[in-house]
């Protein structure tokens, strides 16, 4: 793992993908770093093992702005770049119905981290699937850690972690992060994600409700023309035509970029 001193990457071809404007209100500092990265997954994931895994002793906790929900920063060095780690809430879900998914989902969506790595457990992974596959119809950019190997060995498991790469568009790194096993590759696929070195092409669900699919595609490029280069305008969309209020109000406040009133109120306008 390197220690040499670094430069931002920004103004590069692998420049970040976060804006810091987006994670500050998030309470999120990513100054003097390269890359941001988002640390999600259900309880009992052994998220909190990878977490201290990767940063060792380099992090702090505080809690989300306005929110009595714990949050743990931390930071590692790999390939000559700088990584900040921000710890998500463990959760089941994204649909923010508690005050944890609000804080994870707001944080994909707002903070647009370079990269999010999912931490799942092998075990259980037909519970742990659906967070992922909610990861997915918001950021392509995702490093699945298939965690707790070790464990599924015990019990007889087998995970074909190839094929679910495969069927996930996105890698997945077998681990044991109690015993720092997958560590190493998880470091590396990490970097090449966030580099662009690796490519993701993340699976999403089709719609089969045909009304849907009419109103999703023009409120999508109504998004577009509002928030250029939003990564995320499918997903958006969906939230808009659910009558999402936060989603609602993030964009009439323009926390997804800077559009012009007149953009957002047409964004908005479109979904009503």
């Amino acid at each position: 793992m390197s220690t040499a001193p670094l430069t931002p990457a920004h103004g590069c071809e692998t420049c970040p993908s976060f804006r810091p404007a987006g994670l500050k209100p998030l309470g999120v500092d990513a100054t003097n770093w390269d890359y941001v990265v988002a640390l999600a997954g259900n309880p009992n994931t052994g998220k909190s093992t990878v977490f201290n895994q990767l940063t060792g002793l380099r992090q702090h906790t505080g809690n989300w702005p306005g929110k009595t929900v714990v949050r743990a920063e931390g930071g590692f060095q790999f390939g000559g770049r700088k990584f900040k780690l921000v710890d998500l809430p463990g959760t089941y879900s994204l649909l923010a119905t508690s005050p944890d998914e609000e804080v994870a989902r707001n944080f994909l969506l707002f903070g647009q981290p370079d990269v999010t790595l999912a931490v799942v457990d092998a075990t259980r992974l037909e519970r742990n699937l659906n967070l992922v596959l909610q990861i997915l119809e918001i950021t392509p950019r995702v490093v699945v850690c298939l965690n707790l190997v070790d464990q599924a060995r015990r019990l007889g498991l087998q995970v074909d972690e190839r094929r679910l790469a495969r069927d996930l568009g996105v890698p997945v790194v077998p681990a044991a992060a109690r015993y720092r096993q997958g560590i190493d590759l998880l470091l590396q696929t990490v970097h090449d994600v966030a580099t662009g070195k690796t490519q993701c092409r993340g699976y999403r669900s089709e719609i089969q409700n045909q009304e849907v699919n009419r109103a999703i595609d023009p409120l999508v490029a109504a998004i577009q023309e509002a928030f250029p280069g939003l990564p995320n305008a499918r997903w958006l969309a969906l939230r808009l035509l659910d009558g999402d209020d936060r989603v609602i109000e993030a964009v009439r406040l323009g926390e997804f970029s800077e559009p012009s009133p007149t953009q957002a109120s047409a964004a908005l306008a479109s979904a009503s």
